[in-house]
């Protein structure tokens, strides 16, 4: 082993009653198939609907590829019953030098409406504002997408605006409702 091989990093584990948040591995590709490959899912995703279980696997990959960068970290949402994956959420796009993150998640249809982002974002935003230094979390979101609004309102984000056209997705120039949450929002 030379000397400039780095120690990896050891993939941190949240618990909440109902879910283990936990690293997303190559053989949960099924389960990240079964919910992107579904147009409802990826609706106000900046990601194709999958057509391939290879897309699944090289998306798990990148998932991997970006921890292990230190350049953001997405937990698969695991039942504890079962251990299969439901949906994920983490930070991506984290600037480290403005102490700031992007938080993405979703969750597959059947968990719909079920509680699951209330109840697991508050550790995803607990480990931001204390194991990764973060002093803001920003969330966008599609204009359109009610769900994703509600549950941030949930956590206590508050919404800045709208960036007019701010992406190219799926053919189209897409808006984004730009919201954050401060750590003094939660921690005075």
């Amino acid at each position: 082993m030379s000397q400039t091989t780095e120690k990896k990093r050891k993939f941190p584990v949240l618990e909440t009653e109902r879910f283990i948040l936990r690293k997303i591995i190559p053989s949960d590709a099924p389960e990240l198939f079964h919910y992107f490959s579904k147009d409802e899912v990826t609706k106000y995703y900046d990601l194709d609907t999958l057509t391939s279980m290879n897309q699944a696997a090289e998306l798990i990959i990148g998932l991997q590829e970006s921890f292990e960068k230190n350049e953001g970290i997405r937990w698969g949402v695991a039942l504890k019953e079962t251990d299969k994956i439901i949906g994920s959420a983490g930070y991506h796009s984290w600037e480290k030098s403005h102490f700031k993150a992007e938080l993405g998640f979703e969750v597959t249809p059947e968990y719909w409406r079920k509680g699951v982002m209330t109840e697991i974002l508050p550790a995803v935003i607990s480990y931001a504002f204390h194991q990764m230094g973060l002093n803001r979390i920003e969330a966008r979101y599609h204009p359109g997408n009610i769900a994703s609004k509600g549950t941030l309102r949930k956590q206590g984000f508050t919404i800045e605006g709208v960036s007019r056209e701010s992406s190219f997705e799926k053919g189209r120039f897409c808006d984004a409702v730009v919201c954050s949450l401060l750590k003094k929002d939660l921690y005075k």
